[in-house]
């Protein structure tokens, strides 16, 4: 199967995409992490990635598109893939299209903006060893405290309230058409994402049996 998983920061497609990669045995590829092991291992997209990196700018598509090629040709890919965090915009679809990778079905987990928000802001994480907390769906036992450590929970820059609106807006407008995209291609499956994990789990291994 080759999957790709869309739906806004924050609608779980990370850990329905944990789930997936485990009953398919499938790798769940995420673009910010083959970036950066393509910097670590130095690749040559890495080499070139790395350039913008240290420069504080955006990776371009074209060394994204480049370091994705790669990754796929390797053999634990050969019987599929879910790719998280990429295609984000329309170009990029058409670039994975022209370099003929064709997937079998492009997943949303559609959540609205108000329970994003309340989800994302309400995230703590631990400032010494990373361990995270929901202020209303995993409570620490101290509040503000970790239970790991007794490090002190922080809210990540990428959590906050703002930030969270900022990053809903730049998905509605660059990565939401690929829906559409999609949908054209006869390949777009739609899921609600519900208040518990197993419920959306549920959900989308449902849609996936029907390809």
């Amino acid at each position: 199967m080759k999957l790709i998983l869309l739906g806004a920061p924050g609608a779980g497609k990370g850990t329905q995409a944990e789930i997936i990669s485990e009953k398919y045995n499938i790798p769940t590829i995420s673009t910010g992490n083959i970036i950066r092991a393509a910097l670590k291992e130095g690749t040559e997209m890495g080499i070139r990635a790395k350039a913008y990196t240290e420069r504080g700018e955006l990776v371009p598509d074209e060394v994204v598109i480049g370091i994705i090629k790669e990754r796929l040709a390797l053999d634990d890919c050969k019987e599929g893939f879910i790719l998280d965090g990429f295609p984000r915009t329309i170009p990029q679809a058409q670039a994975l299209d022209n370099m003929g990778i064709a997937v079998d079905a492009a997943l949303s987990i559609e959540v609205a903006d108000s329970e994003i928000v309340k989800r994302m802001s309400g995230r703590r994480v631990c400032a010494s060893c990373g361990a995270s907390y929901h202020t209303e769906f995993k409570k620490p036992e101290r509040e503000g405290i970790c239970n790991l450590c007794g490090g002190e929970l922080v809210i990540r820059k990428d959590d906050e309230a703002e930030t969270v609106k900022n990053r809903l807006k730049v998905y509605h407008e660059q990565t939401e058409p690929l829906k559409s995209y999609y949908k054209a291609q006869g390949k777009l499956l739609e899921v609600e994402g519900q208040d518990k994990v197993s419920d959306t789990t549920a959900l989308v291994l449902g849609a996936l049996s029907e390809i």
